[in-house]
């Protein structure tokens, strides 16, 4: 036996392209190749028998042992048929397995040496062998029950046969497609694993089967569904249309309409379901034209429209210096957003990146609304502005219920059909002027608006599908955080625009503000000229303000006063110096209070941040007799009011260190004034200009008028940090002041003001009330 199982024969072979032959089974071959036809010959010439085995690369066209396949099927030669140019066409039919050895070098034909595989022997039978084939000829029955087209005569030939090998052979070679366990089949010789990989792969077969029934099913129910909707809506059609009802081609335009827009899958179950209602209401009715505005609108919306961003850095930043000086934060940020868009789009073409939400705060006329324009301008997308001041319903924002007559979206949906593109640039202008009332919370509807996380599926009411405002690139303007409630500032990144130095207003006079009243009043280029001095006079004596609003229009009268003069005596070019400005804009309206040249006692200059920039804040403080109290006036919020009993306590605890009776607050009122008492003014940064006026006044000391000062103290006497430096520093600056006193900690905040603000100045900073005090007052005799 053993030498029996080894022993070799030497026969013809042919490759195989593609094709799998399993003993048992009969097809003709077509054979082409000059050593295929040899092999042909060869076996005729001898006892018809050739060894088909398959051949892994089909386009190899002579292959060696290894490019084949070890399993193949000897098989008998039937019929031979000659064709045209050298080919012939053969009938094979398999009979036995074998396994190749060697390939025989021949240049004119293939022979091969091949092991056969031995037959299935009766004595070898079992109960396991037994259970494997009854499993297999059971699966035949599930798929034919699972709607392969397999005939009744084929299962029950198939079931007729008992040798396993016979049985996995015809098997394999009818129900198994793919070529790869096909030929797993075949290269296995024992019978018991040959049986059980057959159930296992019809078992999956069957299954496949069974779900490609349900899915054909469904198909066909879908199919059906679809030809009688069909059916029932030419119907209806002809039966409007002999009513006079005929409005159905509008709904079917309608539906053509959307079908081509890219909706999201709940915009488009909600489209449909809309359409089937209007298609069955009557035309005209007040039921339908509620539907055909809802579709209107849904239709109209860009959806899955972008503008590609311009990602030039180079004309980005010439767009945004065209009409805007100065704002280098804004302008930076800008600038970042479209570096980073551009890195990815290097790296994938079709993004479309989120967009960033930015808040710009400072004060009025700062140039904070028209740079967003400007921003727009350079990254090449839409603009849309919505204004919050004063809204008071959140129904502004998310849009009206259908159920409500003449109802339609928010102006969020609403500026986002006027732009035509879903990644505008899109304003809010004034965030910090929303209403908050009994008639509606504006402000928490925006927290869905400007949260990145969340305005991906934002849900407007009339709409009530989500809509993708994730590309949108949100800008807001205010003139203070404090108005904005912290939940909402928390969603957007806040840039400071900070007030204007009295040099860049005279270079956005000089650039833009003169040539733009120049052009809008009907004057030629050039035609009104005015002088860098009679810039800086106007600027001092007719404007007090932190942006350049009331700049231009000072120069607007200037140019008009001129325009009149041109036209009286005929002169054609007219130059406004500082000697004639009065001549054009009348006297100066505002007078700089020069710094009191001599000190006084209980006067101390203080410094203020207002929504109008920064102001110069004289603090009075006068003593007398009386049982102890303390007035504070001056239109002061309860901010500073508490500053001023901060003072007044510090003052008490440490009277003996500056020789002030200990009993002062039992037999002495203390007034504390603020000037200009019809301005609001509150903040915690007068507290150490209130303390200095304090001890001044109670000790006789003289308050030294060159310097001034800002700061929040605590009951310990440390000085702490405040905001609006630039600002203060301007007004300083305005008002001739020398000398200053500044928190130790704002230090880093001087360092970004121009250098000539900051060389104006002999900065001291201070981290306690008492270096302040000893900066101040003048040495007691």
């Amino acid at each position: 036996m053993p030498n029996k199982s080894v022993t070799l024969l030497t026969i013809p072979f042919l490759p195989l392209r593609g094709t799998l032959v399993f003993p048992h089974m009969v097809l003709h071959i077509d054979v082409g190749r000059g050593k295929s036809v040899a092999a042909i010959n060869q076996a005729m010439m001898g006892d018809q028998r050739i060894f088909l085995v398959m051949q892994k690369d089909i386009e190899n066209e002579d292959p060696i042992l290894n490019d084949l396949y070890t399993a193949g099927t000897i098989a008998r030669v039937k019929q031979v048929l000659h064709l045209p140019g050298n080919n012939m066409r053969v009938l094979i039919e398999g009979e036995e397995r074998a396994v190749l050895k060697a390939i025989h070098e021949d240049e004119e034909t293939w022979m091969a040496s091949v092991r056969v595989m031995p037959p299935f022997n009766k004595s070898d039978d079992n109960p396991e062998l037994q259970a494997l084939r009854r499993l297999a000829k059971e699966s035949l029955d599930g798929f034919a029950e699972a709607g392969n087209r397999l005939s009744e005569d084929l299962i029950k030939s198939f079931k007729r046969i008992e040798d396993p090998h016979e049985l996995v052979d015809v098997i394999a070679a009818n129900l198994i497609p793919q070529v790869e366990e096909r030929y797993a089949l075949l290269a296995l010789e024992k019978a018991g694993d040959r049986l059980e990989q057959l159930c296992v792969y019809l078992a999956r077969e069957v299954r496949n089967a069974n779900v490609d029934r349900i899915v054909q099913q469904r198909i066909r129910m879908q199919v059906d569904k679809s030809q009688r909707e069909y059916y029932l809506r030419e119907q209806m059609k002809a039966i409007q249309e002999e009513l006079g009802e005929g409005d159905f081609d509008d709904v079917e335009e309608m539906r053509e309409k959307l079908k081509k827009i890219p909706l999201n899958e709940e915009a488009r179950e909600k489209a449909d379901k809309e359409l089937e209602k209007l298609s069955r209401m009557m035309a005209g009715s007040p039921e339908s034209t509620v539907s055909e505005n809802y579709l209107d609108w849904l239709s109209e919306l860009p959806w899955g429209k972008y503008t590609r961003d311009q990602l030039s850095l180079k004309r980005a930043r010439r767009i945004l210096e065209q009409d805007h000086y100065g704002m280098e934060p804004v302008k930076e940020r800008i600038i970042e957003y479209l570096a980073v868009m551009s890195m990815r789009r290097e790296a994938d073409a079709t993004v479309v990146p989120k967009g960033p939400i930015l808040c710009f705060v400072g004060p009025p006329g700062v140039g904070k609304t028209s740079i967003v324009q400007a921003i727009a301008k350079a990254m090449g997308r839409k603009f849309v502005k919505m204004s919050l001041g004063g809204v008071r319903d959140e129904a502004e924002i998310y849009g009206h219920r259908r159920t409500y007559i003449g109802a339609i979206p928010g102006h969020i949906i609403s500026g986002i059909k006027r732009a035509g593109t879903m990644n505008p640039v899109f304003l809010f202008d004034e965030i910090d002027k929303m209403g908050n009332d009994y008639r509606g919370d504006p402000a928490s509807a925006m927290l869905e608006v400007l949260d990145p996380a969340q305005n991906a599926a934002f849900r407007d009411h009339y709409l009530d599908v989500p809509f993708d405002l994730s590309r949108v690139l949100f800008i807001t303007t205010a003139n203070t955080r404090a108005a904005i409630p912290p939940p909402l500032l928390d969603r957007m990144e806040v840039i400071e625009v900070a007030s204007y130095t009295e040099e860049e207003k005279l270079q956005i006079a000089k650039r833009h503000l003169l040539r733009q009243q120049i052009a809008e009043n009907g004057l030629a280029k050039n035609s009104v000229t005015m002088t860098q001095a009679a810039i800086r006079k106007a600027i001092e004596g007719h404007t007090r303000e932190a942006g350049v609003r009331s700049l231009s229009r000072t120069l607007a009268k200037a140019v008009r006063k001129a325009a009149v003069e041109m036209l009286e005596t005929g002169e054609k070019k007219l130059a406004v110096t500082a000697d004639n400005l009065e001549k054009y804009l009348g006297p100066p309206r505002f007078l700089r209070d020069k710094p009191e040249q001599q000190p006084l006692v209980g006067v101390v200059n203080g410094l203020a941040y207002t929504e109008v920039g920064g102001e110069m804040l004289k603090v009075e403080c006068a003593v007398m007799p009386g049982s102890g109290k303390l007035a504070l006036t001056g239109h002061l919020g309860d901010v500073m009011k508490e500053s001023g009993q901060a003072a007044l306590s510090w003052v008490r605890a440490h009277a003996a260190d500056y020789g002030i009776d200990a009993d002062f607050h039992k037999d002495r009122d203390i007034h504390i004034h603020v000037p200009e008492g019809a301005v609001p003014k509150d903040g915690p940064s007068a507290g150490v200009t209130m303390t200095v006026a304090l001890v001044s006044a109670l000790s006789g000391r003289k308050v030294l008028q060159d310097i001034a000062m800002t700061g929040e103290i605590t009951l310990g006497g440390r000085v702490l940090p405040i905001g609006g430096i630039k600002e203060k520093l301007l007004a300083a600056y305005r008002g001739k002041i020398k000398r200053l006193a500044l928190p130790r900690e704002n230090r880093k905040d001087v360092a970004e003001l121009p250098e000539y603000i900051q060389d104006a100045f002999e900065i001291h900073y201070v981290s306690a009330v008492g270096e302040v005090i000893g900066l101040t007052l003048e040495e007691q005799e």
